[in-house]
């Protein structure tokens, strides 16, 4: 990746960008520039956030580098339910085709992160001209929605532990990496943030984390949980 400052990122650069995403595997060249030449690129510091919830929802955005946030935060309390964490080339704040003004959830840069900011009406442009880019985003959408939804049948039929378990599974899908005596969770999670995805306290989590390592189903490299033994830990749920 350039050491380049966002905002000096040509078109061409842009495009680039929306090539490697999630987005843009398929896209016609035409619908890509039309994209990259509307979107505008930033780099947003950890913990910073992208949008608040109640803020105009008028853009989506491609993750070119970094990890974003997904979560909701209850006023009274401050507490934080993360309900997804997007990774380099993803997709969010796809709210802003069907939502009605507003944010609902808030975005935080969960590491430093570098965004290409694409507004709402030349997204709608071209979806309008390329019917790839149209599938795309409603698989995308409908994707979401369906892991968002067990998540829910989850919280309603399981125990934490095996919520904890289920996790790890779909974590490992989603950002393993094969390893030298296992997959490897690509991507430091405190427990805390894994406590606020499962919906359980810090505390209980590490318990259950502890009892798998001494399992010898997981253990702990650099910050990141590596499963042992993926079938077992499948198994397990």
């Amino acid at each position: 990746m350039s050491h380049r400052r966002a905002c000096d990122l040509s078109p061409q650069a842009r495009s680039e960008i929306i090539r490697q995403s999630e987005i843009g595997v398929r896209l016609d060249e035409e619908t890509t520039m039309l994209l990259a030449r509307g979107a505008a690129a930033s780099d947003v510091r950890r913990r910073r956030f992208v949008y608040r919830r109640g803020d105009v929802a008028d853009a989506l955005y491609l993750v070119a580098r970094g990890r974003v946030k997904i979560c909701s935060i209850a006023e009274e309390t401050a507490r934080e339910a993360v309900i997804d964490i997007v990774g380099e080339g993803g997709l969010f704040g796809e709210s802003a085709l069907y939502a009605a003004g507003a944010r609902e959830k808030n975005a935080v840069a969960f590491e430093n992160a570098r965004l290409l900011r694409i507004p709402v009406g030349v997204y709608r442009e071209g979806m309008g001209a390329s019917r790839e880019l149209y599938d795309c985003t409603f698989r995308l959408v409908g994707q979401r929605l369906a892991r968002a939804e067990r998540r829910v049948a989850d919280f309603a039929l399981d125990a934490i532990p095996a919520r904890l378990d289920k996790l790890l599974v779909e974590l490992s899908e989603r950002y393993g990496k094969p390893e030298t005596g296992g997959v490897l969770i690509d991507i430091a999670l405190p427990h805390r943030e894994i406590a606020s995805i499962v919906g359980s306290t810090r505390e209980s989590i590490t318990v259950r984390l502890n009892a798998l390592r001494r399992a010898g189903i997981i253990d702990f490299v650099d910050r990141k949980i590596l499963i042992k033994h993926p079938a077992e830990s499948a198994a397990a749920v």
